[in-house]
Order: structure tokens, then sequence, then C-alpha cells
């Protein structure tokens, strides 16, 4: 046992031979008993990383020196997962290890190398993404959704999103094989970026080629405020909107929803890498900016809401169908639903409203600043049986004529 450890029995014993009659401490007494305590260490804590130097090896263990805790071992599965880096261990060498068992048999504190290699590991990146560390690393890999590298043995992600806009693949009407293409032509090359986002659990990094010096960014957006409108170039068109690079160092998104009054169904459809557009910023928030199509155009709501109220009867397109129901546009940019309870079945409202076709609807719900509308669906062929239904109880109750 190492000399500095005093166990749990000897502390009593101090403490009861160096009380007085009266059961006290005297002053003297206490001052000793303050610096044993003071020299008393507990033992490290599991999961903790420890410090030590090697006093001896053999074909299975590994015994290391940790002052002031007492001896380590590495041994048994842990010994065989570091077998490699045991190898290259001598006796003298000091060795950081991760505390496995803080008192297992024989008292030795049980280690473990390739989990404190593996921790260290991510500490680094920790401290690479708190610093903004740029590492150059090697494309290992492709797919469609960006590039495979690897760091410090371990495999990390660099999405399409952040490569650099001369870097970001533009294709044409967003073709998967042909932004496939684009992505191959990295792999086999060397690329600089840096960690933004570390997960041990799941064994995931993923990292950044964009905005490097993050203090030059926040400085370019600190430009820019909400009601600002900027010219900006598209740099690309995924599902859920636009990216428009507004300058040198600082890109926008414009959702899908902020696109246009009317509804969008695909952004790449619209648009594609090098248009030229305007937009508005509409909000500035961690060091991000959100950019507006549809607000430097006129609110087709605030027009509509002078021509439409609840009972009105209007003629609408079909022009969307969703687990609600079906979207009734009435004019560009002013659209409500028709409730899907309306109707026996989805397959029942489908083979009524037809995508692209005109229906004349009843609104139930008209709340312009809400830019909410609901409708009823003036069906006709219920119209026409609802009349025959009458004809023939007027027929049933005439009375007979006389003869």
């Amino acid at each position: 046992m190492d000399k500095n450890i005093i166990s749990k029995d000897e502390t009593e014993e101090v403490d009861n031979e160096s009380k007085n009659e009266t059961g006290e401490f005297s002053n003297g007494q206490t001052a000793i008993m303050e610096e044993i305590l003071k020299t008393t260490v507990s033992r490290p804590e599991i999961d903790s990383l420890t410090e030590g130097v090697v006093i001896s090896k053999d074909k299975m263990a590994i015994y290391i020196d940790i002052v002031p805790f007492g001896t380590g071992i590495i041994y048994g599965r842990e010994f065989l997962n570091a077998k490699d880096i045991i190898k290259k261990i001598h006796i003298g060498d000091s060795v950081t290890a991760k505390v496995v068992e803080s008192e297992g048999e024989d008292g030795y504190i049980e280690l473990s190398l390739k989990e404190a290699k593996t921790a260290i590991i991510w500490s680094e990146a920790e401290d690479a993404i708190k610093h903004k560390t740029v590492v150059s690393l090697l494309v290992k890999d492709a797919n469609k959704g960006g590039l495979i590298v690897e760091w410090q043995g371990i495999n990390g992600f660099l999405p399409s999103s952040q490569l650099k806009p001369e870097h970001y693949p533009r294709v044409l009407d967003g073709d998967k094989d042909k932004i496939m293409e684009e992505l191959n032509k990295f792999v086999g090359t060397h690329l600089e970026m840096s960690i933004i986002g570390a997960d041990p659990k799941e064994g995931k990094l993923i990292f950044s080629e964009k905005n490097f010096d993050n203090k030059s960014k926040k400085e370019i957006v600190e430009k820019y405020a909400v009601g600002d409108v900027v010219d900006g170039e598209v740099t690309g068109a995924v599902d859920f909107g636009i990216f428009i690079k507004v300058e040198e160092g600082l890109e926008g998104l414009v959702h899908i929803s902020e696109i246009d009054w009317a509804l969008v169904e695909n952004p790449k459809e619209l648009f594609k890498a090098g248009d030229k557009v305007k937009a508005k910023v509409i909000e500035v928030k961690n060091g991000k900016i959100s950019l507006s199509l549809k607000a430097l155009k006129e609110n087709p709501w605030n027009e509509a809401s002078k021509k439409y109220k609840k009972g009105d009867t209007v003629k609408g397109v079909i022009i969307k169908y969703n687990k609600h129901g079906a979207l009734v546009s009435i004019e560009e940019g002013v659209a409500g639903l028709v409730h899907i309870s309306e109707f026996k079945s989805e397959e029942d409202l489908r083979s009524k409203l037809e995508l692209g076709k005109t229906y004349p609807f009843t609104i139930n719900l008209f709340e312009a600043k809400e830019q909410r509308m609901t409708l009823n669906f003036q069906d006709p062929n219920k119209k026409e049986e609802k009349e025959e239904v009458v004809e023939i109880a007027e027929e049933t109750t005439e009375e007979p004529k006389k003869a």
C-alpha cells in the first residue's frame, strides 16, 4: 500500500489515541489531525483519466504507479484491446489511462488504455470545436449527402451544405446522380475544414469548410438588421428552401414557406445555383440570417380581406392533398382547407376533388390576419340527390285524385 494512503482503521486509531480525558482534541492534536486529513487520499473515480509511470510488464498485464493513489493494472480484456498500444510502451514510460474499477482484485486500480485513448481523442475534438481549429484532411469517400473524412482514426462527415460555395455541387434540377458525380471529384484530395459537432456516444464527427473565422463572421452578420433588403446569389436549392450568398463569408436561408405567398412544392424547380435575387432580412440570430422573398411582394391576403367573408360562395382550384384534406386556392396566394371529414374517405375526397380542377365552395372560416381559411364543398351530386328526394316526397304526399 502506498505510504501516502491511510486506512479508515488507522485514522480511527489516531482519533481515539489523540482524544484527551474530556473526549476532545487539544490544539496541538487538532493541528496533527488536520495534517493527517490533508494527506488522506480517496480513490480515483470510475471513468476519470489518470496518469502514471509503467513499473512492470508481463505477458498479460502491465502495472502502473499512480501517485498518490497506488498501483494500477491493465489486464485481461483491456490488455488484449490495447495490445498494439502496449507493444510500444516500455518500463519508465508515462501513460494516461481510464479508470474502469477504482478498487479491483488485490487492491489494484483497474485501468483501460483503449478507452483512455478514445476519451482523449473526443476531448481533443471538443477543444478543436472551442478553438475553431482548422485541419487538412483527406477525403476518403462521398455519398449523396456529402464527403467522408477521417480524423484521429474516427470517420467524420462533411455535409454538402457545409462546403464552401465554390465547392458546392451546382447541379441543375438537383439531379442526385450528377451531385454524386460532383462530390466524387473530391475523393483523394485534401480539404481544409473544422469540427463543428462531436457526439462520442454515437461516434459522430461533423465538419465544415465554411467560415473558420467566427469573429470575422460575427462582424459581417452584425452589419445586417431585420428589414434590410439585400441582393444575393443562389448557391443551392434543397427540399426545404434555398441558400443565398449575401456577401463573401455569409449565406442566408430562405425557407420554403418564405419563397412565395402561393404554394411552393419544390424550390429546385424554381431556382438554380447562380440565380440573382433580392431578399428581405427577417431574422438575425446566433450568427445567422434568415431571408424572405415573399416579404418583398404584396400580401394577397390584405386585398382578399376586402373581398371575402364567411358564408361567401367562391370557386377554387384544388392545388394539393394532405392528411387533413384538400388545399383549395381561390386566387393567387390565398388558399384554404376542405376537411376530409366532409367525405366518406380519402378515396372519396380524391374522386370528387381532382387536382387542378375548379369547384364551388362556401367559406366557413376566413381570418386574413392569420392567413387562415376553411371551406365547405358544394357537391352538385348531393344537391341533385336532395332535389330527387324532395320530388319523391312531394309525390307521395299528393292527395289521390277522385274518380
